[in-house]
């Protein structure tokens, strides 16, 4: 990765951008110049029998709007970056421009989120214009994960259960929005014990929610557990604080079935939310925590 951000990648567009301009001006001064002079002013090239070519120059008012465009291209890569890593004489950047566009529209909306800030989200809930404008917000951020009516998919949570990993208080959410959340399940194979051991506690994982399992397995498998109370607690409710899933209700984030928990056993997942503080003001937050928790029992 570090030979596609050396100096040497910077030195060889600027080159390559100046010999193509320099290039371009050569062939138009080469063919500028007036042809040689010809008995019936022709070319001696023919095509169908009866097309002859003219020896004509170039027209001047062609000549000069190439060479005005030309001009105009040293102009634009001196005041603005596209040399390599040059900044230009202007210092243009396009992340600045869009700092400046961001915190433009931020200070248009702001007297809209203002009118929301101080409502509850029960009151948002109820709220037809807030919900549009959470509902916007959404699918601009979260239905590429969670998908545009937010039951989710295998490995990105459902947000319209009562399931939540990380709490479903309206602050919880808030929080997870604005910070982000990194869930991690480790694997757990060589603290367990041999393969004969992770298949116990394969079953008796499974025996938790209910589901299909072997019972003779589940019960010899149920000391190994203690491996993955530490996260899931005694009886595998889970834990809010650690994002940690509760292994007692149906719901699989990445899938059930004995499959599903081995891979998670023995290969461990790790899960991002990204942080949007820095993407979203804090009345956009507050609009699309409402959103979401409404969405939940739907």
């Amino acid at each position: 990765m570090s030979d596609f951000t050396s100096g040497f990648w910077s030195a060889y567009v600027t080159v390559l951008t100046v010999v193509s301009i320099l290039f371009c001006l050569i062939v138009l001064v080469a063919n500028s110049k007036k042809p040689p002079a010809t008995e019936d002013n022709t070319t001696g090239h023919v095509w169908d029998d009866d097309i002859r070519e003219a020896n004509n120059p170039l027209p001047r008012w062609w000549v000069w709007l190439f060479l005005g465009t030309i001009v105009f291209a040293g102009v634009y890569l001196a005041l603005y970056p596209g040399l390599g890593t040059y900044a230009g004489m202007l210092n243009w950047s396009s992340a600045e421009r869009y700092q400046q566009e961001r915190k433009q529209i931020d200070e248009t909306l702001a007297p809209i989120y203002a009118g929301y800030t101080g409502k509850t989200p029960e009151a948002l809930a109820a709220d037809p214009g807030a919900m549009a404008i959470g509902e916007r917000i959404f699918l601009n951020n979260c239905a590429q994960c969670h998908g545009s009516d937010g039951r989710g998919s295998k490995g990105f949570p459902n947000l319209t259960d009562k399931d939540w990993l990380w709490g479903g208080s309206i602050e919880a959410i808030r929080e997870t929005i604005a910070k982000g959340r990194s869930g991690v399940m480790p694997p757990q194979a060589a603290n367990i014990g041999g393969s004969a051991e992770v298949d116990r506690l394969i079953q008796y994982v499974l025996s938790l929610s209910g589901s299909e399992s072997d019972s003779l397995k589940a019960a010899l498998g149920k000391q190994s557990f203690a491996t993955c109370a530490a996260c899931h607690g005694p009886k595998g409710e889970g834990n809010p604080l650690l994002g940690a899933p509760n292994l007692t209700d149906k719901v699989w984030l990445h899938g059930g079935g004995a499959a599903t928990v081995a891979r998670a056993i023995n290969e461990g997942f790790t899960n991002t939310m990204p942080a949007h503080a820095d993407k979203l003001t804090d009345g956009q937050i507050h609009v699309l925590a409402a959103y979401v928790k409404s969405l939940s029992g739907k």
